[in-house]
């Protein structure tokens, strides 16, 4: 396993965080999940229970181990401190400056270990206007604009049924900037500062839409876009037995093969010019 030489402790909970160390500890990664008393992560309560604990907590947290430790007490912190003195990564998901007020921020792990990378994730990340402000994957999603154009032209914006930004803006980003920096220190021997923002993540995903906005000043709106939905080639629709076909046909050779199957070959010269034009391509 590529990772295990590598020891993670991990204090975060709930998804982004729990999801970015599933993935160090699926490739061989030492991780030890570090809870508070009491409480704990919270989605232990969540239902289905496998056992005491929900199925969604298992899945999360497989292959990890599992401490106990009060940072709050003078106690807890220097063990947690002699677990970073071995460590090579630590993850919170605290709000920014909580870290700091447990006397356990970036500034004095470093000191204790050198060469420890430091991963933060956070919805708005360490600094800025929003950096103390609370939310939610629905939130980030909102401020970065991509729920505005999720849903059909004259409807409401469509909540994603998965968390995209728990998980693409926050912990995929984690698990590579982590990477990043295991590689990087091979050659300083340094660690760093990874600060990971949810928000800042979901933008990135927008490749589709900002480069023609930033460049043509042409704004995105909702059920106009090549990827949602709106075109015939590229849809959902509702069959004869009350399922659902969609359909994925961009190029001209498939869309086609489609109307061929449909018995509508009618259809095939009614798709989009400038669809044609800009995005048609054989592969």
């Amino acid at each position: 396993m590529p990772l295990k030489s590598i020891k993670v402790l991990d204090l975060t909970r709930l998804l982004p965080g729990p999801f970015c160390t599933m993935l160090l500890a699926d490739f061989g990664a030492e991780v030890i999940k570090v809870e508070a008393p009491e409480f704990g992560d919270y989605l232990r309560n969540y239902e289905p229970k496998v056992d005491q604990n929900s199925a969604f907590f298992h899945s999360l947290n497989r292959n990890k181990k599992s401490i106990c430790l009060d940072l709050k007490t003078k106690e807890d912190k220097e063990k947690f401190k002699d677990l970073v003195k071995e460590a090579d990564v630590v993850v919170e998901s605290f709000r920014p400056g909580v870290m700091e007020k447990l006397g356990l921020d970036y500034s004095i792990l470093k000191s204790i270990n050198p060469g420890l990378i430091y991963c933060a994730i956070t919805g708005y990340g360490q600094t800025g206007p929003y950096a103390n402000l609370p939310g939610h994957d629905i939130n980030y999603i909102s401020l970065a604009g991509l729920l505005n154009l999720m849903g059909e032209k004259d409807g409401k914006p469509v909540v994603p049924a998965t968390q995209i930004a728990d998980i693409g803006g926050g912990a995929l980003p984690a698990t590579i900037g982590i990477l990043l920096a295991l590689l990087e220190r091979k050659n300083s021997g340094k660690g760093q500062f990874v600060d990971i923002s949810m928000m800042d993540g979901v933008i990135s995903w927008l490749q589709a839409t900002l480069p023609n906005y930033l460049s043509a000043n042409i704004l995105p709106k909702r059920g106009e876009q090549l990827l949602d939905g709106s075109r015939a080639c590229y849809a959902v629709y509702e069959t004869k037995d009350g399922r659902y076909l969609s359909v994925g046909a961009l190029e001209l050779k498939f869309w086609k093969a489609f109307c061929i199957v449909i018995n509508k070959e009618d259809f095939v010269p009614l798709l989009n010019a400038s669809l044609k034009e800009q995005y048609l391509y054989e592969v």
